[in-house]
């Protein structure tokens, strides 16, 4: 995917980093041990994206993850993504996810369902796994069956999907049953 520019923020979480291009958010490392590692993380996702000052409409999104991430009730559903270079079934994948709310979860085989394609549920869990935009798609609230945690790629792996959600009070993280929106 394309970008034009990027920029680090510090978050709860450590330091991430954000893309963008013209039409949008193209997408959000999330935090690697030290700012330099994130740094170069994204240098390699998007090489040729230009480090630099973010527009102001970068700079909102960045706030409002932010605040989701302060544990602040705040819904990402309408950030702009630039999302052209994904695979088609990707994208349909992505835009379940976003409808997932702040403290809720699905499964990957409920994501299938919605889509019509009730026995791909490894095909949701690999769309999701090449995720650019988590946080913004919020693939962190996606579970595995019966609520296990399954798959996590980022730095820190469960344990950051774990942290993520208890961040934003999802309760009874991987135990018991799920949460998830009708």
């Amino acid at each position: 995917m394309t970008a034009q520019g990027f920029t680090l923020f510090d978050s709860p979480i450590g330091p991430c980093g954000l893309a963008w291009s013209g039409r949008g958010i193209t997408g959000l490392q999330l935090p690697e041990k030290t700012a330099d590692a994130t740094r170069k993380r994204v240098q390699r996702r998007w090489p040729e994206a230009v480090e630099g000052k973010p527009p102001s409409g970068v700079r909102r999104a960045i706030e409002r993850v932010l605040q989701l991430l302060k544990g602040e009730a705040a819904d990402l559903a309408d950030i702009p993504l630039d999302l052209e270079a994904a695979p088609e079934f990707h994208r349909k994948v992505y835009e379940v996810a976003r409808t997932i709310p702040p403290g809720r979860t699905m499964t990957y085989g409920q994501i299938a369902r919605r889509l019509g394609v009730p026995h791909e549920s490894r095909e949701v869990g690999q769309a999701l796994g090449r995720n650019p935009v988590a946080i913004i798609v919020p693939c962190h609230r996606v579970l595995g069956a019966d609520g296990k945690m399954g798959g996590f790629s980022a730095n820190g792996g469960v344990s950051t999907k774990r942290r993520m959600l208890e961040i934003e009070g999802a309760p009874e993280v991987g135990a018991g049953p799920l949460f998830a929106p009708r």
